[in-house]
């Protein structure tokens, strides 16, 4: 749990580095199927549901980030996001590979900005939206996020 890891860490500094909701359905979805030691995903629908209703192995994005949107003021804490630092920080390269516990090349899909476009259908960006919209689009890192950008 985060605030156990926030006491625990006292005054170090954290980045904590999120990814807007339909890009990281995906990525999970893969990362699940690309792990070795992981068992594989259902399909891809039977994925998206659990996703969206947080029966997945780390639980809700949305309740996730809101936990997190509470702590953005924090001095000690350093909130980034993905898109932002492949747009930004130059390590596109870095971030772009192959995880390192994965025997397979980079496919195509592995750290692109968008990919969701291949993968959610109309109906599930809708419900994503909507979900979006509900939970974090009035918040600060609702705002980081820039969902109009990379989520429409």
């Amino acid at each position: 749990c985060y605030t156990t890891l926030l006491t625990s860490v006292g005054r170090t500094v954290m980045l904590v580095v999120f990814r807007n909701p339909k890009d990281t359905v995906v990525s999970y979805y893969h990362f699940m199927n690309t792990n070795p030691v992981l068992p594989n995903a259902k399909s891809w629908d039977s994925f998206f549901t659990d996703f969206m209703e947080g029966e997945v192995a780390w639980g809700s994005y949305f309740d996730h980030a809101l936990a997190w949107e509470k702590l953005m003021d924090n001095p000690n804490i350093l909130m980034v996001t993905y898109e932002q630092m492949k747009e930004t920080l130059g390590v596109e390269k870095q971030v772009q590979g192959p995880p390192p516990f994965s025997s397979k090349h980079n496919d195509g899909h592995y750290g692109e900005v968008g990919d969701w476009k291949n993968h959610l259908s109309e109906a599930q960006s809708k419900q994503m939206d909507e979900e979006f919209e509900k939970q974090l689009a009035h918040t600060k890192l609702g705002a980081k996020l820039k969902y109009d950008i990379y989520c429409k």
